[in-house]
């Protein structure tokens, strides 16, 4: 969802850059931070407090933070593997959910017990740098994705013209983190961000953050979930649609708050294709 102009567009939001691995910094690299943690920091799926720091530091710097080998290869093919089905199913709709150009459509995964997995959806390496920036317990109200499909001779790949998310009123500071995760290594020829991001990794942004998304240019779709994690005194109205078979896994969790209508899995396997553009969701907040 982010390339090139992304991080280009960053540097006059967030005014200094830095580049990391691990714990390792490089002033006046062009690109953002990206940590690698230890073997130890993977097993208990917990940053250490110096890497917390390098990544709240990069939030605030560059508005992202790139961290690698925190989501279980598993778990992303599997998930893959469903999602690209429901990918070409979205395209071939007469009202495909696209954003901005055919090249790039809104798909949400499907809210099913089978296909929740929680290192994917409750990312605890995640939500440790989000509730570390935010405040305890974010909200996470927003559960969807960005698939870079394949060309077609009808629509060659495409880039997005570059945009914010927040395309609002907001606070002028942080409020909202989204927790992008893809399914499959980014490169530049499969609508990549900058720089390569590899499957396994999730990505953490500023939803303030200028950005837009590139062509594909391979035969495969390109999916990137995307989660937005909001403060929690910040008043955003949007809500969560699961299946009630997903309700132990999420109270029974801590780390998040998780404002969440429980469907009957017939009634929303039947409806999570439909779901509006992504200019149709509400990052606003109450009065």
């Amino acid at each position: 969802m982010m390339l090139r102009s992304v991080f280009r567009n960053a540097r006059d939001f967030f005014p200094q850059r830095r580049f990391a691995s691990g714990n390792s910094f490089h002033h006046g690299d062009p690109l953002p931070i990206t940590l690698t943690p230890s073997r130890d920091e993977v097993d208990r799926l917990q940053l250490s407090s110096r890497n917390i720091e390098a990544a709240i530091r990069s939030l605030h710097k560059d508005g992202l933070v790139v961290i690698e080998n925190v989501v279980d290869h598993p778990s992303l093919d599997a998930l893959n593997e469903v999602m690209t089905r429901d990918a070409y199913a979205l395209r071939d709709k007469p009202d495909s959910p696209f954003n901005y150009n055919p090249g790039n459509i809104q798909q949400d995964p499907p809210p099913v017990l089978e296909h929740f997995h929680k290192s994917i959806f409750l990312n605890r390496v995640a939500s440790q740098v989000t509730s570390t920036f935010l405040g305890p317990r974010p909200k996470w109200t927003f559960c969807s994705g960005n698939t870079a499909m394949p060309p077609t001779p009808e629509s060659p790949p495409q880039s997005q013209p570059v945009h914010t998310d927040a395309d609002f009123s907001h606070p002028a500071h942080p409020f909202a983190l989204v927790v992008n995760i893809p399914l499959i290594t980014m490169t530049p020829e499969n609508g990549s961000t900058e720089p390569l991001v590899k499957k396994g990794s999730v990505v953490i942004r500023d939803l303030r953050l200028w950005h837009a998304g590139k062509g594909n240019h391979t035969p495969d779709p390109r999916v990137m979930l995307a989660m937005i994690h909001f403060a929690p005194w910040y008043r955003n109205s949007m809500r969560l649609a699961f299946a009630e078979d997903i309700r132990s896994v999420i109270e029974g969790q801590s780390e998040l708050e998780v404002p969440v209508d429980w469907i009957s899995r017939d009634k929303i396997l039947s409806n999570y294709l439909n779901r509006g553009f992504g200019n149709s969701y509400d990052f606003n907040q109450t009065p």
